[in-house]
């Protein structure tokens, strides 16, 4: 049965969020963005009306948000009181009591997000590291972790490309991951992971260690503009590989966009390379490879930004993007972030895409510090 002083904390941190959301403010500019939807001609451009509604509904969101979790505190106070005159069971408020908290960190988590690429798509990129069949298996561990995080959240993950391992597993995979605060939550992601494992690979039974690197960028739409010189483009054909049907291995569908990027700061020069083979159009290939590339040079003038911020705020905590981030030790039922120190013994929900408390102790200690 929960106490008095649990009851206190949810109703202290529900009042302490309708401050820091600042709902009334969002009510009044609700009632003004859906004016502006009612002006005539509204439709007459479409891709600015869409992004009109789409700041109404964002908006209406966090109200609903805020409302369900103080509907929730208020039956919650209530369902505590009929306790006490035996009018409930302490099942019925404990059940409660979880569903209100659960609501509540969900929202407390949104309001975190607040930079301006949080709640954009992810694109979410793994390569096996050295050690062969080993990392590329790790690798492909590593994907169907995501994908099953994505699958309970509701998010829609499309891979863009994908390159199948020697012997198993895989060397490279791209996904695009959709959903509401996609990026927010998986650039917790971004780094090197390290699996510690008796190896199904290895003949003597050894304990072996392997790496996989998790790269996660905001996938840009129509909305951010993004400058590609056209005249550093180019492209190359290939077939697709894989399953796919007979299409896929006989025509050139599979795209390889090379774009020679020329850092502004330092004047450097590298080549990024893209190559999707999602679709059997190569058309919708060249495009979508274009969208990626886009968003890749949208997350370094990101990184660009978050690398100044850090140079100026010097006394909060630095966050190495490209270090070993987190530890999967299988046969020590132990997956610890090295950043946070959270740590949990659920070794298979973890591999099955229960990644949330890993998610919100990053957010609870970098996300105010971006």
């Amino acid at each position: 049965m929960i106490t008095i002083e649990q009851l206190k904390d949810i109703k202290t941190r529900t009042e302490a969020l309708y401050r820091y959301l600042d709902i009334e403010n969002k009510k009044i500019q609700v009632e003004e963005e859906q004016l502006r939807t009612q002006a005539p001609g509204f439709w007459d451009d479409a891709k600015a009306a869409e992004e009109q509604m789409k700041k109404v509904k964002g908006l209406q969101k966090w109200i609903d948000g805020y409302k369900e979790v103080k509907t929730l505190c208020d039956e919650l106070e209530l369902a505590f009181d009929f306790y006490k005159e035996e009018m409930v069971t302490e099942e019925e408020v404990d059940g409660l009591y979880s569903r209100t908290v659960d609501a509540l960190e969900d929202l407390e988590l949104r309001n975190m997000l607040r930079q301006e690429e949080d709640p954009m798509d992810a694109v979410l990129k793994i390569n096996s590291g050295a050690g062969g069949t080993e990392s590329q298996d790790w690798a492909s561990m590593l994907m169907r972790m995501y994908m099953r995080w994505a699958e309970s959240h509701g998010y829609k993950c499309t891979v863009s490309n994908y390159q199948d391992g020697d012997e198993a597993g895989i060397k490279t995979v791209t996904m695009q991951i959709e959903g509401e605060f996609a990026y927010g939550y998986l650039k917790s992601e971004n780094g090197v992971h390290r699996l510690v494992r008796v190896s199904p690979y290895n003949a003597q039974g050894k304990r072996m260690t392997s790496f996989a690197s998790v790269f996660v960028t905001p996938l840009v739409d129509d909305s951010i503009e993004v400058y590609v010189d056209p005249s550093r483009v180019s492209w190359d054909l290939f077939r697709s590989g894989g399953a796919g049907g007979q299409n896929v291995n006989k025509v050139e569908t599979g795209v390889r966009l090379r774009y020679q990027y020329k850092d502004p700061d330092t004047g450097e020069e590298e080549e990024i390379l893209i190559e999707n083979t999602e679709s059997r159009k190569q058309l919708e290939n060249r495009e979508n490879a274009m969208r990626l590339l886009k968003s890749q040079l949208y997350d370094r003038a990101l990184q660009k930004r978050k690398a100044k911020q850090a140079e100026i705020e010097a006394g909060k905590k630095k966050i190495e993007w490209g270090s070993q981030i987190r530890s999967y030790v299988f046969d020590d039922r132990r997956v610890k972030d090295h950043r946070t120190n959270y740590q949990t013994s659920d070794v298979n929900g973890v591999m099955d895409g229960k990644l949330d408390g890993f998610i919100k102790s990053y957010l609870m200690e970098f996300a105010g510090g971006e």
